[in-house]
């Protein structure tokens, strides 16, 4: 990790003048969406062109090497003069990651024709641009702007690299740079957007792959000048784009700005999560200038040392970071240091230290406290109805010691069931509790009516199919507890309601923690009516 690239700037000059939108309100910055349109006939481009307009694209990137039949003359004339939109012409040959597999010279001749017959845009690689450039002799029209483009397949090379990248490119004659790199750590993309900062050309800085999805966001914020959204997610021109629904829907691209703070949820598996659904409605909602992405981390004080600016502001925790997380804070909330577990991280914006809590515990056993006076048709009574209850608790991950630290303050008897017995037991001599391996999960019935508590990712999409406990051995349990909420019902719930126990889903948790994770962000009182019905929908 270069030093240079783990402060990141607020702003960029390019981004600071917020633009006008037509309908739908404010635009915080001048950013592009391009939807690459990708078809094996001009007809089909046509009808995916009219669907980029409908949906809310800036322009078309036509991929002209997906074509089957081309015809050069005809064809580019046919897609400028049917398209709704401004267009990039792209002509990606297979050694630059397309499909092209031919001659460069009827290749570029089709890129310097678009550019005759009017295109707004032409993508050339670097490795040819010198060529290109033979090739038009100086004729080159005044509307069309050349982007000279790098892709790296491998890594993302050094800021000095990119930066004499940078150089290369704009010797080259670009009107825009275009620099795609693959994030092997989310770190990664620091450097790409410390380069676009600080460009002094129209830059688009794009990282690819999974960890890269921020690039492709956050470049609203840092100056950079298009962005790809894709029309239907999986069909992609590059790995790692989003669909532009999600671009503007979801994440709320239009009133991202150079000022705009950034949560995010740090996860591994991290893609499934509904946090940025319910964050980013919120905030929208609340008029807070923020937005709240994915954060796919592989080591979480990596990623937390890269991104120290004050503008990425706080952080969510899941799976499998939220130990580790306790070890990153400069301090720790009391009740998180004795479940030893973190799963919200505010960054202080006076001085940038990290506070660490712990909201798991409150938003689970409050849902759990709900589902049994449900079932016993009690109010709120003195007391916990979980007071003397004995409480099983699968996982002695961060979760799971969050379940087993609230279950135990509320007067039940604890007892962890892990795969492995000495986490189990660790867990356990902490709190106060018994344990047992998950095997021996099968057999345990010491009585009736306890509570099951699963907080692994055990029946987690994609592996829906799991259960971490068989039916058979869940007739004692009067109430049982999934933490995983996609799916909302999972195996081990439906088996559970079918052996005749009250069951609470981990969606109740998820909204209850997050309740309190929305006052740590933005200090204001949560919309809690507002996060039922944003959630109802799943």
């Amino acid at each position: 990790m270069d030093s240079a690239s783990n402060v990141l700037l607020a702003s960029s000059p390019s981004a600071a003048a917020a633009v006008g939108m037509g309908s739908g309100g404010v635009r915080r910055n001048p950013t592009l969406i391009c939807t690459p349109i990708m078809a094996d006939s001009v007809d089909k481009m046509a009808i995916l062109m009219a669907e980029a307009k409908s949906v809310g694209a800036d322009l078309v990137e036509i991929r002209l090497d997906s074509l089957k039949d081309f015809n050069p003359n005809s064809d580019i004339k046919t897609l400028i003069l049917h398209s709704p939109l401004p267009t990039l012409f792209t002509y990606r040959p297979m050694w630059e990651g397309g499909q092209y597999n031919g001659d460069e010279k009827p290749r570029l001749d089709a890129l310097r024709l678009a550019m005759e017959l009017g295109a707004d845009y032409i993508d050339v690689e670097l490795k040819v641009a010198h060529e290109f450039n033979e090739l038009l002799r100086g004729n080159k029209p005044g509307k069309c702007k050349l982007i000279v483009s790098s892709h790296n397949y491998e890594n993302t090379p050094s800021v000095e690299e990119l930066g004499n990248l940078v150089a290369r490119i704009q010797a080259a004659g670009a009107d825009i740079v275009k620099i795609a790199t693959t994030a092997l750590d989310i770190s990664d993309v620091a450097r790409i957007f410390q380069i676009t900062v600080h460009s002094q050309v129209p830059i688009i800085g794009l990282v690819m792959g999974e960890r890269g999805l921020i690039s492709r966001i956050l470049c609203a914020k840092f100056g950079g000048y298009l962005t790809f959204g894709t029309l239907e997610s999986g069909v992609v021109s590059a790995p790692g784009q989003p669909t532009i629904k999600d671009l503007l829907d979801l994440y709320n691209f239009r009133l991202i700005g150079p000022d705009t703070k950034v949560f995010g949820i740090i996860g591994k598996p991290v893609g499934h999560s509904k946090s940025p659904v319910l964050f980013n409605e919120a905030f929208k909602s609340v008029g807070i200038n923020g937005v709240y992405v994915h954060l796919l981390v592989d080591d979480i004080a990596r990623f937390l040392q890269t991104y120290s600016s004050t503008d990425f502001a706080g952080f969510s925790c899941t799976i499998p970071h939220k130990e580790d997380a306790a070890k990153c804070c400069d301090e720790v909330h009391p009740v998180a240091k004795s479940i030893g577990a973190v799963n919200c991280i505010i960054r202080r914006q006076n001085d940038g230290k990290l506070f660490g809590y712990n909201t798991d515990y409150v938003g689970a056993i409050s849902a759990i406290e709900e589902g049994l006076r449900a079932s016993q048709n009690v109010s709120n009574t003195v007391g916990s109805p979980l007071a003397g209850k004995l409480f099983v608790v699968i996982g002695a991950g961060g979760a799971g010691k969050a379940l087993a630290y609230g279950a135990k303050e509320k007067g039940a008897r604890v007892v962890i069931a892990n795969r492995t017995y000495e986490r189990a037991k660790v867990l356990a001599d902490i709190i106060g509790g018994d344990a047992i391996t998950l095997a021996d999960l099968e057999n345990f019935h010491p009585e009736d009516g306890m509570i099951l508590a699963n907080t692994t990712s055990i029946g987690m999409q994609p592996k829906v199919d799991e259960t971490p406990v068989s039916k058979n051995a869940l007739r004692s349990y009067s109430l049982v507890f999934d933490a995983v909420y996609t799916p909302k019902i999972t195996r081990l719930l439906r088996e559970a309601e079918e052996s005749g126990a009250k069951i609470v889903t981990g969606l109740e948790m998820f909204i209850g923690q997050a309740y309190e994770q929305f006052e740590r962000f933005t200090e204001l009182p949560a919309p809690k009516e507002l996060f039922q019905k944003i959630m109802s929908k799943y």
